[in-house]
Order: structure tokens, then sequence, then C-alpha cells
């Protein structure tokens, strides 16, 4: 940990333990805990009051509406409120906000995971008509982060073996060939791959134009997976959803994107996947079909987060060395397996 990430833990710990710490009396509370630590978001955890530090590049008009929405009348009971931040004494390099504790999906019971739940949530969340001005939804630029990070990564990568610094200055299974050169794209077959998934992919779900007029104006999460969840007041409150960062208005089908390529990818069970898909139409989300394929509306989104997915995993792998485990292995071939299908299946229904 870099000293400017320890002086970020130490003051959101500081922050986090005076709100939740009466005054005046004498602390027996535990040393503050930090639960996630990366640069787009630092959260610590003191008593019942969590602390996150959001990226120094945060778009902070954005940010303010997307807090004020956790905190609108109309998402109570959908989305956890926050709580007042005090003002800072003078501007901050990372925009902070507070939140109340709550208890997270046991990642060592998945037979425990509140799919049903988080579909309802989600619908719910859909059906809700955005109660002011929001940004867009910001899901599908977080793809594109994700596959300049790859690019980045294995330029990097490439650079080190090609400088000597990695373990062979060729590529795998030709000792004649020459140093990669890091101003090109990548030239692994995995990274390969996902690139062409992401070019099969709409212009929308690239973050590059806004999402379909069609539907384009619902409430959405932006970020879904089972990490979103907690129950609140912990540890047995109903379920609601966190992480506002990538909140705004869109493509509603984008929430359902990442369930939805596990499942295509083999990672999500098919009963699993049947009781969120019937749970979110049960509660009329408006993402997909009430009866009937999903398939048309969901093809586009589960596509794009599979290359998210993918283009994620093989970033960390560069930088830590190391080869793909097995869960990233299935994300990384579901990519090639898209990269051999007609543009236009990519480009149909849902574009």
């Amino acid at each position: 940990m870099t000293t400017t990430q320890t002086s970020v833990v130490h003051d959101l710990g500081t922050l986090a333990h005076r709100l939740s710490h009466p005054a005046r009396t004498p602390c027996v509370c535990e040393p503050p805990q930090v639960l996630a630590d990366r640069p787009d978001g630092t959260v610590v955890r003191s008593g019942a009051i969590v602390a996150k530090a959001h990226a120094a590049d945060t778009d902070r008009e954005a940010l303010a509406a997307r807090i004020a929405l956790a905190a609108a009348p109309q998402l109570a009971g959908i989305l956890l409120p926050p709580l007042p931040a005090p003002a800072p004494a003078a501007p901050t390099a990372r925009p902070v906000t507070l939140w109340p504790l709550g208890a997270p999906v046991d990642p060592t019971d998945p037979g425990a995971a509140p799919w049903a739940e988080a579909a309802d949530l989600l619908a719910r969340l859909h059906r809700t008509k955005p109660p002011f001005p929001l940004p867009p939804m910001r899901g599908p630029a977080k793809a594109a982060r994700a596959v300049a990070r790859m690019r980045a990564a294995l330029r990097a990568d490439a650079t080190a073996v090609s400088c000597g610094t990695g373990d062979a200055a060729t590529l795998p299974g030709d000792a004649t060939a020459p140093p990669r050169d890091p101003a090109v794209e990548p030239r692994d077959p995995a990274a390969l791959s996902v690139l062409a998934g992401w070019r099969g992919l709409p212009a929308w779900a690239r973050g590059e134009v806004p999402a379909p007029v069609r539907r384009g104006g619902s409430l959405c999460h932006g970020d879904l997976h089972l990490g979103q969840l907690v129950r609140h007041p912990a540890p047995d409150g109903p379920w609601l959803l966190i992480d506002m960062d990538d909140a705004g208005v869109g493509e509603p089908a984008w929430d359902l994107g990442r369930p939805a390529a596990w499942y295509a990818a083999g990672l999500l069970a098919p009963e699993d996947w049947s009781t969120f898909l019937d749970a979110y139409r049960s509660a009329g989300g408006p993402a997909v079909p009430a009866d009937g394929d999903p398939w048309p509306a969901l093809d586009v989104p589960a596509r794009a987060l599979t290359v998210q997915t993918a283009a994620v995993a093989l970033a960390k792998c560069a930088a830590e060395q190391r080869d793909p485990d097995e869960h990233e292995q299935l994300m990384i071939e579901s990519c090639a397996r898209i990269a051999t299908l007609p543009p236009e299946l990519a480009t149909g229904p849902a574009s």
C-alpha cells in the first residue's frame, strides 16, 4: 500500500469512527476495517458506518445526482440510502460518501444466493420513473474501460518481456519470434478473441453512442452482481442494492447482462438462472418480454458483460504474471465463441 493509499484509509477510518462512536465515551471500538481498496474506490468500515472514497477523476456533479437517487423516497426499499456527510474543511482529492453497514451475501454459501430478491429489486428499480434528471448509466463505459485496461496491461507485459524482465522474449511456442511490439494490438490469442467479441458489439454497448431510444430512459443500476446486495439493518433486514457509482438512465437489459453471461458460460446453474429470470418477470421487469424467449433482449448485454469480464481477467493475469483460473478461462472461451458468430447476431434485436 502506498503512502497515499495509507493516508486515504486512515482518513476514512477516522471519519467513520467519529460518526459511529458516541462522543465523550470510552472507546472500545475495533480498528477500522478495509473492505476494498481499488483505484475506483476505497471502502473502510468502523462500527456501523462505512466510508467510501470514490475515484479522483469522478464526475462530482454526476455522483451527487446518483447519491441523491439513493436517498430519494421513490427508491426506499430498493436502494440503500446514504448517510449525511459532513462538509469537508477543504476540497478533497477524492469525493467521500457515507453509508450504513449492511450484511453482504455470504460467498461461502452459493446455495443461499438471493437471486430472486436481486431480480425483484432490479424489476422495481427499472419500473420506477426517474425522480429527477440523471446521467447515463455507466455500464457500457465501464466495459470500454475494461477493454482499455486489458490492452494497457498486455502492452506493459509485452514491454517487460521485450526488455528481458519477463519469462521470455518470444511468443509462446515460437522460439524464433521477435520481441512483442507494445505499440500494436495485443497478439495473445485470448486477447484477440476478446477484442473480436468487442468489435462485434453495437456502438451503444461499447459506450460510443447513447442506448436505444426504445428503452434507453429506464433507471438502471449499471453494475449488478451479488456483491451489490446487502441486508439492512444487518444481519436480517431486507435485501437492498448498493453502490450507485454506475447508476443512471439507460437500457435495463444491461442489469441482467452479467447473470445472463454467467449462465451462458456455465458459471450460473440453470436453476439459479430460472429463479432469477422468473422473479424478474413476476415483478413486472421491463427488460425482457413477460414470456417467451428472453435472449433477443439479453443477447447484446450478455455479450458485452462477457467481454468485460474476460478483459478484466486478462488484465489481472498480466499484472500478476499468472494463467487464468477456471472461471476466468470459461469467460475467455465464451469470447472466442462470440467472435465466431455473424455480426448481425450481435447487433440485431437489442441494437
